[in-house]
């Protein structure tokens, strides 16, 4: 402290307040691996309309079907099943489902499973009541407020692996948190893998781009897990996107496999962005987006029945003046509501939804646009949350401000999912009876007992009194959360990992890499 601060009492009163709410916040901030939920889901679909839905996908499949294309093996899994597959070009087969024959194939998918981290303390539970939420996923461009949007890079991919690990509000590492454009694209995964593992003991995605780097990925878990463990335990799942309207690729569909044939995770992802690739209607958007990803989780189970899949949807509206894709809408949350019904229906876990915005910047338009969205998946009863912190530009930037406001709205959504205590503790008569009608209740034992728990504590909004903000500098939500994903960086310190296991992973990826050339797209 200068030697006029020390002279100054109300800096010293303010200074020290500052300090006892931030040692607060780290005491109320206990990472949890994952929340169960404490209130319902809420069901907007009637019966009668649920069935419609189910009867709709039912007649794509069946009428329509999907198109595979360039997987051989695929295409026998599913013909082996009893699916009516015609080819229609060399490699190319559209492939129809009887009625009820694709949700006779997911009863072997498990309700819930665990992916194993390599803390144990953090491994999730996906399914039934509990709800994982992860960091966003994909972008090529990365952004902070001082050097604007950029290509993502190793160190980027590296910075978001370390400010996830940081935040007790998330649950896990996720996967392309970004693009690291500065490593060859077909060497890259093993990159992005050892960062989440050497730099997080959370559970992570693997690459799916290539079934070689799938194959890749699930190795690097082997060596960290151990062969035998991860062929009876989930420890790495994939996040795989049909080609919507209606088509799986080959690079998907063998990906697919190949987690599923090592008894690992997947995800089936239709992106559909409603008046493009799916009716701009939010019921049709709905039932084309459950066909898709029923079918797509139908070849992990052919595969390996009884290996972990996660049905998804991924709903997105367009301005159809501009033809531009706009996000945190609130058509696509009503879909993520009405996906959660038809997920329960399936007793399947489901992945929907996330803090989604088209804007550009940190701002109020990012933070009301996240909310509609993010809220539409812990209310319909999402078990995983991709997308859960720095999501913005509509996908194409991960934002380092952004990522710190977003991991805060999931610290209120622990609270919010918590629900209501009603013992009576919770109750309070004595709070009210101990010193009786017209007394504040700031000194009574129940409030002294519980001050410092009774709230979730936000470490980034300011309740200040507006004189006292302007005092110091009337600093906005954005400038708070750049100052503290600097400050996250600078005092993280990686999780420990074993040495022998460290070396195994180095040198398993330079044989890897030195066996091909470089590629670059």
């Amino acid at each position: 402290m200068a030697d006029g601060d020390a002279m100054n009492p109300e800096k010293r009163v303010r200074g020290g307040r500052n300090q006892r709410r931030e040692e607060r916040s780290k005491g109320a901030a206990v990472h949890r691996p994952y929340i169960v939920r404490g209130i319902p889901t809420y069901d907007i679909l009637s019966e009668e309309n649920l069935i419609r839905i189910e009867q709709t996908a039912d007649r794509i499949l069946a009428e329509i079907g999907i198109e595979l294309r360039e997987d051989h093996e695929a295409m026998r899994l599913y013909k082996a099943a009893g699916a009516d597959v015609t080819e229609q070009t060399a490699g190319i087969w559209r492939v129809k489902f009887e009625p009820g024959m694709v949700r006779e194939i997911l009863k072997t998918a498990p309700a819930e499973f665990t992916q194993h981290a390599r803390n144990p303390a953090n491994s999730v539970r996906i399914g039934g009541k509990n709800v994982v939420f992860a960091p966003s996923y994909g972008s090529p461009f990365v952004m902070d407020l001082d050097r604007g949007r950029r290509y993502g890079t190793i160190e980027d991919f590296q910075n978001f692996v370390k400010l996830s690990q940081a935040s007790p509000w998330l649950h896990h590492s996720g996967g392309t948190v970004c693009e690291p454009t500065d490593v060859p694209v077909n060497k890259r995964h093993m990159d992005m893998v050892y960062a989440h593992i050497r730099y997080s003991d959370r559970a992570y995605l693997g690459s799916i781009t290539a079934p070689e780097r799938a194959a890749d990925s699930i190795e690097m878990s082997r060596i960290l897990f151990g062969a035998e463990f991860v062929d009876q335990n989930c420890v790495v799942m994939g996040n795989f996107n049909t080609t919507s309207p209606l088509v799986l690729d080959g690079v998907t569909a063998a990906g697919i496999r190949t987690y599923a044939a090592a008894n690992q995770g997947s995800i089936h992802l239709p992106f559909l962005l409603g008046g493009a690739v799916a009716p701009l209607t939010i019921a049709g958007m709905v039932a084309q987006g459950l066909a898709e990803s029923m079918s797509s989780c139908a070849l992990a189970q052919l595969t390996r029945p009884g290996a972990p899949t996660i049905l998804a949807s991924f709903f997105s509206s367009m301005s159809l003046k501009t033809g531009s894709p706009t996000f945190g809408t609130p058509e696509p949350a009503i879909a993520s509501l009405a996906m959660g019904q038809l997920a329960r229906r399936l007793n399947m876990p489901l992945r929907c939804a996330g803090n989604f915005s088209t804007s550009k910047l940190p701002d109020g338009q990012a933070m009301q646009q996240s909310m509609m969205s993010m809220m539409s998946a812990v209310q319909g009863g999402a078990n995983y949350v991709l997308h859960s912190a720095g999501f913005l530009d509509g996908l194409l930037s991960m934002s380092y401000e952004k990522h710190v406001m977003d991991t805060d709205m999931c610290g209120a959504l622990h609270a919010y999912l918590d629900g209501m205590a009603m013992d009576d503790d919770a109750l309070a008569f004595e709070a009210l009876n101990e010193l009786g009608p017209g007394q504040h209740l700031f000194s009574t034992q129940h409030t002294l007992r519980h001050y410092e728990t009774a709230y979730w504590d936000s470490q980034m909004d300011d309740n200040q009194p507006w004189e006292t903000w302007d005092e110091q500098g009337g600093i906005d939500s954005a400038k708070r959360a750049n100052a503290r994903w600097k400050k996250t960086l600078a005092e993280f310190e990686a999780p420990a990992l074993d040495a022998g296991i460290d070396q195994a992973l180095q040198d398993f990826m330079a044989r890897r890499k030195g066996a091909v050339q470089d590629m670059w797209y």
